[in-house]
C-alpha cells in the first residue's frame, strides 16, 4: 500500500516533469524559429539596404557622367562658336584694312591729281603769256628789221632762202647719198618683211569657248540656302572666293561677277559642287574652295605643259609655264587666249622656216606673246609691257621679250621675229570665225574712231589702220603747226579713252608734212 503510493507519487511527478519537459522544449523550440525569423528579416533588410545603396551610387555615376558629357558637349560647340565669331572678326578687320588703305591710295592719287592739274593750269597760263609776248616782241623785230634794212619780209626770205640753197645744195647731194646707202643696206631686212607678212599657211577650227560664269540650280529653294541665315553663307562665299555672287529674280540661276577668270572659276566649281552636295555651311564652302583652288592650278600647269609640248617648246621655267596656263581661261572676243597664243606661235614657226629664222625661238616668242593677259587684271598696265617684265623675270632671250613687248607697237621692234609675232597675232585675230565681233560692230568702231579725229580743225584727212588699233591724222601744215599738232595728239587720245569701247590700245600719230614743189620748163 505504502509502495502504491510511492509509485503513484513518484508516477505524478515523473509525468508533471515530462509535461514541463515538453513545455520547456516547445518553448525553447519556439524562441528558437523567432530568433531565427529575426535573423533572416534582418539579412534581408540589409541586403536590400546595399543593393539600395548601390543602385544609387550607380544612379548618381550615371548622372554624374551624362552631365560631364553635356558639360564637354556645351564647351565645345561654345569654343567652336567663339572660333567662328573670331575668323569672321579677322576677315571683316582685315578687310576693313583693306578699305582704308584702298581709301587712303584713292585720297592719296586724287590730291596728286589736283596738284598736277594745279601745275599744269599755271603752265598753260604762262605758256599763252609767254606766247603773246613772243609773238608782240616779233612783230616789233620784223617791223624793225624792215626799217633797218630797207626791205619787207617778202625780200629777205628771198635772200635768205636763195644764200641758204645754195650753200645747202653740198650737204643735200651727200645727205641723199647716205639714204641710198643706208637704204641698200636694210633692203634685206625689209624683204624678209613684207614676205613675212604675206605668209598664211595655217587652218585651224572656228574657235567659239565662251566663259559662261552662270550657275543653275535645281529649284529656287536653294537660293535661300545660299544664302543662309542672316547672309552667313554668301558673305563667306564671297569673301572665300573673291567674288560678287548676283543673286536676282531669274528663276534657278545664280551669276558670278569677277574680272579675276581665275578666281570665277573656281566660285563656278565650289558652287557646283555645294549645290549637288546640299551641305552648304562655311566650314564646308572653305574645304571646297581650297580643294577646286589647287585643282584649277593643277589643270593651269597641265594646261600650260601641254601647250608647250604641241609646239616642242622645252625648258621653259615652271612657274612661267603655270602663268601661262593661266590663259586657258582667259578669252579676247570669244577667242580663248591660250588656243590663241599656241596657233601664233604654229603661224610664227611657219614663216621662220620659211624665211630661214630660227624655228623654235619663233614659236617661242609666238607663244608668250600674250603671257601679260594671265595677269593684267592683277597689275597695272598694258599686257604687252607686264608680259615682258614676266619674260624678263623668268630669263626668257632678249628676242622673245622684244616680241612681246613689240607686239601692239608699244616699244620699237629690233628683229624680224618680232615683225614676225606682230603678223601671226593679226592672222589669228582676224581670221574669219576667231573671234566674235560683228562686222556691224567693228565698222561702227572704225567710223568713230575716223570722225574723232575729224572733228578737229585742220585735218585733212583720217584713217583707222590695223584693224582699229592706229589712226593716222593727216593735217593741213598752213594751219596746224608743229606744236598745234602735238597739242591734237594728246587730245585725241584723251577723246578716244573717254568715247570708246575698244580691246588692247590705240596708236594716235598726227602726220604735218609742207611740200614745196615747182615745175622746171
Amino acid at each position: 500500500m505504502n509502495d502504491w503510493w510511492i509509485y503513484l507519487v513518484v508516477g505524478v511527478m515523473a509525468f508533471l516533469l515530462g509535461g514541463g519537459v515538453v513545455m520547456l522544449v516547445n518553448k525553447f523550440l519556439s524562441h528558437h524559429k523567432a530568433t531565427q525569423a529575426d535573423r533572416e528579416a534582418k539579412q534581408l533588410v540589409h541586403d536590400a539596404e546595399v543593393k539600395a545603396e548601390r543602385i544609387t551610387k550607380n544612379a548618381q555615376l550615371d548622372a554624374k557622367q551624362a552631365a560631364f558629357e553635356l558639360k564637354q558637349q556645351a564647351q565645345a560647340e561654345a569654343r567652336q562658336l567663339k572660333q567662328e565669331a573670331q575668323s569672321q572678326l579677322a576677315k571683316l578687320d582685315a578687310r576693313e584694312s583693306a578699305i582704308d588703305a584702298r581709301d587712303n591710295a584713292l585720297t592719296a592719287k586724287e590730291t596728286a591729281l589736283d596738284q598736277k592739274n594745279e601745275v599744269l593750269s599755271k603752265k598753260i597760263e604762262d605758256n599763252d603769256r609767254k606766247s603773246k609776248e613772243l609773238d608782240a616782241k616779233i612783230d616789233s623785230i620784223l617791223a624793225e628789221l624792215e626799217k633797218v634794212a630797207g626791205m619787207s619780209v617778202k625780200e629777205a626770205h628771198d635772200e635768205i632762202m636763195a644764200r641758204v640753197e645754195s650753200k645747202m645744195s653740198m650737204e643735200i647731194a651727200q645727205y641723199i647719198k647716205n639714204e641710198e646707202d643706208k637704204a641698200h643696206a636694210e633692203a634685206e631686212a625689209k624683204a624678209k618683211d613684207l614676205l613675212s607678212l604675206a605668209c598664211d599657211k595655217y587652218a585651224q577650227d572656228v574657235v567659239t569657248e565662251r566663259s559662261v560664269a552662270v550657275i543653275a540650280l535645281p529649284n529656287d529653294d536653294l537660293k535661300g540656302r545660299i544664302i543662309g541665315r542672316e547672309g552667313r553663307n554668301i558673305r563667306v562665299l564671297e569673301q572665300t572666293l573673291g567674288v560678287d555672287l548676283v543673286i536676282d529674280d531669274t528663276p534657278e540661276v545664280i551669276t558670278v561677277s569677277c574680272f579675276n577668270p581665275i578666281r570665277r572659276e573656281i566660285a563656278k566649281r565650289t558652287l557646283e559642287a555645294l549645290v549637288k552636295d546640299g551641305r552648304i555651311q562655311p566650314g564646308r564652302i572653305e574645304e571646297l574652295a581650297e580643294k577646286f583652288k589647287n585643282d584649277v592650278d593643277n589643270d593651269c600647269m597641265r594646261a600650260g605643259n601641254d601647250a608647250c609640248n604641241r609646239l616642242g617648246i622645252v625648258h621653259m621655267n615652271r612657274e612661267l609655264v603655270a602663268i601661262l596656263g593661266k590663259l586657258k581661261y582667259r578669252t579676247s572676243y570669244g577667242q580663248n587666249v591660250l588656243d590663241h597664243s599656241v596657233e601664233v606661235g604654229y603661224l610664227c614657226g611657219i614663216m621662220a622656216a620659211e624665211l630661214g629664222l630660227d624655228q623654235n625661238l619663233a614659236r617661242r616668242a609666238g607663244l608668250l606673246h600674250d603671257i601679260g593677259k594671265a595677269v593684267d587684271y592683277e597689275q597695272e598696265g598694258s599686257h604687252a609691257v607686264l608680259g615682258g617684265q614676266l619674260a624678263r623675270k623668268y630669263n626668257e632671250p632678249d628676242v622673245v621679250v622684244n616680241s612681246i613687248e613689240s607686239h601692239h607697237g608699244d616699244v620699237p621692234a629690233t628683229s624680224v621675229i618680232a615683225h614676225l609675232v606682230q603678223a601671226a597675232d593679226t592672222l589669228s585675230a582676224a581670221r574669219p570665225g576667231a573671234r566674235s565681233e560683228t562686222l556691224e560692230t567693228y565698222t561702227k568702231r572704225i567710223t568713230q574712231l575716223e570722225d574723232l579725229a575729224n572733228s578737229f580743225d585742220g585735218v585733212e584727212k583720217a584713217y583707222a589702220m590695223q584693224a582699229g588699233r592706229e589712226i593716222r591724222v593727216m593735217v593741213i601744215p598752213d594751219k596746224v603747226s608743229d606744236a598745234d599738232a602735238i597739242k591734237m595728239a594728246q587730245e585725241l587720245r584723251e577723246k578716244i579713252e573717254q568715247t570708246m569701247t575698244y580691246p588692247g590700245q590705240i596708236k594716235v600719230n598726227i602726220i604735218r608734212e609742207y611740200r614745196a614743189t615747182e615745175t622746171a620748163k
